[in-house]
């Protein structure tokens, strides 16, 4: 299952939302695992890795990162290999046939580009890396390879609904402290806690950010079990471990 971006449809751009669908992967990784710091086994990940590239591109090569929930971000100039990722959660590049990957269990995967300048990012934002600015991070990493923050375009992939993500009080005062306005994105629920609506937050951060248009995809990651993998459902159902979904922009020759 891949999902598109009206958003990111341009003939120099090749993207997609891949689901959990479609790989060699079996049991709780079942099918498409692309996670690397899975205990899954390390050749169904390469090899679920390579479908979900070549569905896309015949020789495009594909870079992930070392996620640590920040707001880092790195300009790709070259292709690395694991365990050579950098850790940071978002990327840019303005060179072709390199594939920016994002790997998420509920974050919100966020692929950008400027068709114009030919400058393409990736992000993944859970909500300490939306609070702490990688939105900010990847488009300034785009501006510096030429991107102009009015010609961006972001797309939102899959990841976990307000109705899903329940948090506590202590989690709500922390968005506004940082600001007041952020409240918006909380709705108190029967339980004396708080719905946290990840995807309107994100797509708020990178409207902060001068983004000219963000598409969100409309899935959630915890609801639909058959289509996505799931931190917070695995955690709910005290599992071993779960996969990771990717999220896959590249710029074509």
């Amino acid at each position: 299952m891949i999902l598109k971006a009206a958003s990111l449809d341009d003939p120099g751009i090749a993207h997609g939302f891949f689901g959990r669908r479609g790989g060699v992967s079996d049991g709780i990784y079942a099918s498409l695992n692309c996670g690397p710091g899975s205990n899954d086994a390390r050749e169904r990940v390469i090899e679920n890795r390579a479908r979900a590239v070549g569905a896309l591109s015949n020789s495009a090569k594909l870079v992930t990162l070392y996620q640590i929930h920040s707001a880092e971000a790195v300009t790709v100039k070259a292709p690395w290999e694991i365990p050579d990722n950098p850790k940071a959660d978002a990327m840019a590049t303005d060179r072709a046939n390199i594939a920016l990957g994002i790997l998420t269990a509920d974050c919100a995967p966020i692929l950008l580009a400027d068709a114009d300048a030919r400058v393409i990012g990736a992000a993944h934002a859970g909500w300490n890396g939306a609070l702490s600015g990688v939105a900010q991070s990847v488009v300034a990493a785009m501006v510096k390879l030429g991107a102009k923050p009015n010609r961006i375009r972001a797309a939102i992939g899959p990841c976990i609904s307000q109705p899903a993500y329940e948090v506590g009080p202590e989690f709500e005062q922390r968005f506004r402290a940082a600001d007041a306005a952020y409240a918006r994105f909380f709705a108190s629920n029967q339980n004396g806690r708080f719905q946290f609506d990840l995807p309107a937050f994100v797509a708020h951060r990178l409207s902060e950010a001068g983004i000219g248009a963000v598409e969100i995809i409309p899935a959630c990651t915890y609801a639909r079990e058959n289509d996505f993998f799931s931190y917070r459902r695995t955690t709910h159902r005290k599992e071993p471990d779960y996969g990771r979904e990717i999220s896959v922009i590249l710029l074509k020759d």
